[in-house]
């Protein structure tokens, strides 16, 4: 489902990316917030210059800045053009996120409110029911004491007339694990020690406050420079881009890049080494194991529930052991990996075998950007095509389907060993499934082999994805 802030930062991208190709963005970036919010225009916000402001900020990240990294708010983007391209080959971790304080419209707080549909009925069920007192009835109308209430929500579950409801502040609902909350003056801000960089925030943000640092400028100029610069396409393209794989991969060859691999190549070496660990392990007497290949739930267990980690497989993920394929083939090239994920950019900052990151929403930008139909490409040939249980690693459960196999195929007296496969799964990590994991550390939940995937129907629900 489309809305208003995806459109409006798919534009810009499509905008920077064919201004780019053209030679002239230095001398148009300046102009761009200008453009798309003239004089005597409707605004979205209290004033055509608000708008403007908040469209600089949103340049910025895609310049690979954050608002934060401001000093002089009459710096024109040129200035940050400029140092994109001249520090593009410096890798320096960043968290991927970032909160535009301009765009944040600092939501009020979530709490429960009485409609003017409460009926003030004999019953009351929602003063009986509220275990602080909370609640009293003044005129025929209920009334809630926000000195007292704890938003439990009992209130709300209870009234016959679905009278009271429940307002949110999204980023802060969204967010699994607490890492994004208001400071004093009402802003979002992330705290990045608790922060797992699942993108939560970034997808349910109405205002599209949460912004990305986004690598689209070194990579461009790597492939202006003519550089070899491979694309890893990660399994979920299959499910994000009209027409074949092998029609995408063609488009992308197009776009610049001396070359493309599927990333499910690396999920079969994922896979490989999986099952033989799960057996190691199971043999070993441990009780359980996680997968590892999602960067999301890693994180959130190295950072919540530590005590779980050495339940995480050790096997890197597949965008690590493709970077390793690409890397040993073409040992001066540059390897981006294409995928809907914000996590994966953390994780590349910390992977020697990846030098950028690129989105689904980018990789869009570009083929929009530069004309190119994915439709009208003759099919591109793959050396190697993957497995079909590779390619499944896109969606929830895809890790398990390929594990069981691999352990069928090359060990078929698996079942007869001392252990039982008991595959249990977790799709999409909210704040319920978060708690949940906690349960798993203390051995009070079922299964011997846990697939976690951060976003609800696996990878395929990425936040940068083009299709949710």
């Amino acid at each position: 489902m489309s809305n208003g802030a995806e459109r409006m930062r798919r534009e810009l991208m499509i905008r920077l990316v064919r201004d780019f190709k053209a030679g002239t963005l230095e001398e148009t970036i300046d102009h761009i917030p200008l453009s798309i919010r003239p004089k005597n225009t409707k605004s979205s916000r209290c004033c055509i210059y608000h708008d403007r402001a908040v469209l600089k900020y949103r340049l910025m990240a895609l310049l690979g800045f954050s608002s934060e990294e401001e000093t002089d708010e009459f710096r024109p983007l040129k200035s940050y053009l400029q140092q994109a391209i001249a520090e593009k080959d410096k890798k320096e971790p960043k968290p991927p996120l970032s909160v535009c304080g301009a765009a944040c419209s600092s939501c009020p707080e979530s709490r429960y409110y009485v409609t003017p549909t409460c009926r003030g009925c004999f019953a009351r069920p929602c003063l009986f029911n509220c275990p602080k007192g909370a609640i009293s009835v003044e005129n025929q109308q209920s009334r809630i004491d926000y000195t007292k209430c704890i938003k439990c929500g009992k209130c709300q579950q209870v009234c016959p007339f679905n009278a009271i409801i429940k307002t949110t502040v999204p980023c802060e609902e969204a967010c699994p694990v607490g890492a994004i909350h208001k400071n004093e003056n009402g802003v979002a801000e992330i705290d990045f020690d608790h922060c797992i960089f699942c993108g939560k925030c970034f997808s349910k943000c109405p205002f599209s406050a949460v912004m990305e640092r986004s690598q689209l400028i070194p990579i461009l100029e790597a492939i202006k420079e003519g550089r070899e610069v491979i694309a890893m396409v990660a399994p979920s393209a299959l499910m994000q881009f009209p027409g074949t794989v092998e029609q995408l991969f063609s488009a992308i060859h197009k776009a610049g890049f001396s070359n493309v691999m599927e990333v499910a190549l690396g999920a079969e070496m994922t896979t490989e080494h999986e099952a033989a660990e799960f057996v190691e392990k199971m043999v070993a007497g441990q009780p359980i194991m996680t997968t590892s290949c999602c960067t999301a739930y890693v994180e959130l267990v190295k950072r919540h529930v530590p005590e779980f980690f050495d339940k995480v497989s050790t096997t890197p993920s597949p965008m690590k052991y493709a970077g390793r394929i690409a890397r040993k083939e073409h040992p001066n090239a540059l390897n981006v990996f294409i995928g809907p994920c914000i996590a994966k950019r953390w994780e590349a900052e910390n992977a020697p075998e990846i030098d950028y990151v690129m989105t689904f929403e980018e990789l869009g930008a570009i083929l929009a950007g530069l004309g190119i139909d994915i439709m009208k490409q003759e099919p591109w040939v793959l050396d190697h095509p993957a497995a079909p249980t590779a390619r499944n690693y896109a969606k929830s459960c895809g890790v398990t389907e390929a594990v069981l196999t691999e352990m069928s195929q090359k060990n078929p007296e698996f079942e007869k060993m001392n252990f039982k496969l008991d595959p249990k799964s977790i799709n999409g990590i909210d704040k319920k499934t978060a708690k949940l994991l906690k349960l798993y550390a203390m051995g009070k939940m079922p299964g011997n082999f846990l697939e976690v995937m951060s976003c609800g129907g696996g990878c395929v629900g990425g936040p940068c994805s083009l299709i949710k």
